[in-house]
């Protein structure tokens, strides 16, 4: 990742929070969008991304990101953060609509390029990841995955719980999954993610 690529993600900028699909940016342009259970450090993860301390909000709270939440990068590109589930203590008829919003958003969205998918390393692979792998299958829409707060594991604990979820999505998954380490703490595996973003997002042709 040089440096000019890296300032780039550096511009980005909170555009807006929708608990509607309709209610975000007009639908041109290229989107990568970040899902993940509850905890699994995603605003951090975007926060590290980003070089900025608090352009995603974190919580003591898990699940607070209830919405949508957009963020513009550039005229034609952005980050949409999606909801997380797990831990999120919401009534059932909310967590439904939380599942009809990012339904709606990853069939109908053309400007999605790509999902981040996060599983903390201590936790992967639980009933929401699969669900989000199952649904990928079945669209296409490319998928990463990061397991993140890798630094709370030794290095080669880490490194085992990847080589056991590479194999295990090679044997149940039907297009290949990318997937690595990552920590937000410790700034770990960034220029790979840099480099799926670059190109899900066409960013050779950035400023």
């Amino acid at each position: 990742m040089d440096a000019m690529n890296r300032s780039f993600y550096q511009k980005a900028r909170f555009l807006l929070s929708s608990p509607q699909v309709e209610q975000l940016p007009q639908d041109t342009g290229w989107e990568v969008a970040f899902a993940g259970r509850s905890n699994t450090g995603k605003s951090s993860a975007i926060n590290c991304l980003t070089q900025q301390k608090s352009l995603a909000r974190t919580s003591k709270t898990p699940g607070r990101t209830q919405h949508l939440v957009c963020f513009e990068l550039d005229d034609e590109r952005r980050f949409i953060d999606l909801p997380g589930y797990g831990y999120a203590k919401v009534p059932q008829k909310v967590k439904r609509e939380w599942q009809a919003m990012i339904d709606g958003y990853l069939t109908h969205r053309q400007a999605l390029q790509g999902i981040i998918l996060m599983m903390d390393c201590r936790h992967p692979m639980k009933p929401f990841d699969e669900q989000m792998i199952e649904w990928q299958q079945h669209a296409g829409i490319p998928m990463h995955i990061l397991l993140t707060k890798a630094d709370k594991l030794t290095r080669g604990a880490a490194r085992n719980v990847l080589l056991k979820l590479q194999k295990t999505l090679k044997e149940h998954t039907l297009s290949p999954l990318s997937s690595q380490l990552f920590s937000a703490t410790k700034q770990q595996g960034l220029a790979d993610t840099y480099a799926i973003l670059n190109q899900w997002l066409h960013c050779e042709v950035a400023d």
